[in-house]
């Protein structure tokens, strides 16, 4: 698998194309705006978008699907369904933030724990990662050991708990339950900043890491 990653938004959130290398298909992760920088990226590469997967629904990951996938005619996977309010929401998120005009949209696919995502022949896993958004997931490639994470997680911190829907207990228990024991070598792209590893952050993060949450108990 090949990866671009391209900071969107006011927000710099981190949308990622990803491509098949055998077969040239690709998918967006979480194409929240500035479609003409995402979309220069797919030309560059000849990437043949397939389908735009969501890791959750807040405007500055989502805010640019509903018109990435009329224009391209693209099938829409992700996130939970625990997500319908956030999706709900956009218009009013991005009256909110400033964004401009912003549609609502319908999953073709809702995803949950266990799903299988395909992009060529690339296979993801798709663990559910709720405390940030009720709905939101986590794609996982066990060949590449690469993680696409949205806002569960990020090097040194994590998600915010504070929105409606957020619970930090949830967050703090899908990140040490569903993604530390994918392996210490496992490298991952947050929604925002620069990549890590599973392992580093179990070592050094001062909110997830095995330090800190020891020390809580």
């Amino acid at each position: 698998m090949r990866a671009a990653v391209i900071p969107v938004t006011p927000f710099a959130q981190n949308c990622s194309v990803v491509w098949c290398e055998q077969t040239g298909a690709g998918a967006v992760i979480d194409p929240g705006g500035d479609l003409d920088q995402i979309l220069a990226t797919v030309r560059e590469e000849n990437v043949k978008l397939e389908k735009i997967l969501l890791t959750h629904a807040h405007i500055d990951h989502a805010g640019g699907t509903a018109e990435l996938a009329r224009t391209l005619k693209l099938p829409i996977e992700g996130p939970h369904v625990g997500d319908q309010y956030w999706i709900d929401g956009l218009p009013d998120q991005a009256r909110m933030f400033g964004f401009g005009k912003c549609e609502k949209f319908a999953p073709d696919r809702w995803l949950d724990e266990g799903d299988r995502v395909r992009v060529g022949e690339v296979e993801f896993e798709v663990r559910h990662c709720p405390g940030h958004t009720p709905g939101h997931v986590v794609f996982y490639s066990p060949s590449d050991r690469l993680a696409f994470v949205g806002d569960v997680l990020f090097a040194g911190s994590i998600g915010r708990t504070d929105f409606p829907g957020g619970d930090y207990d949830t967050l703090i228990r899908a990140i040490r339950t569903k993604l530390f024991p994918l392996g210490d070598d496992v490298r991952f792209v947050p929604g925002h900043g620069p990549m890590s590893t599973f392992g580093e952050e179990r070592r050094s993060n001062p909110f997830v890491g095995d330090a800190a949450v020891g020390a809580r108990r």
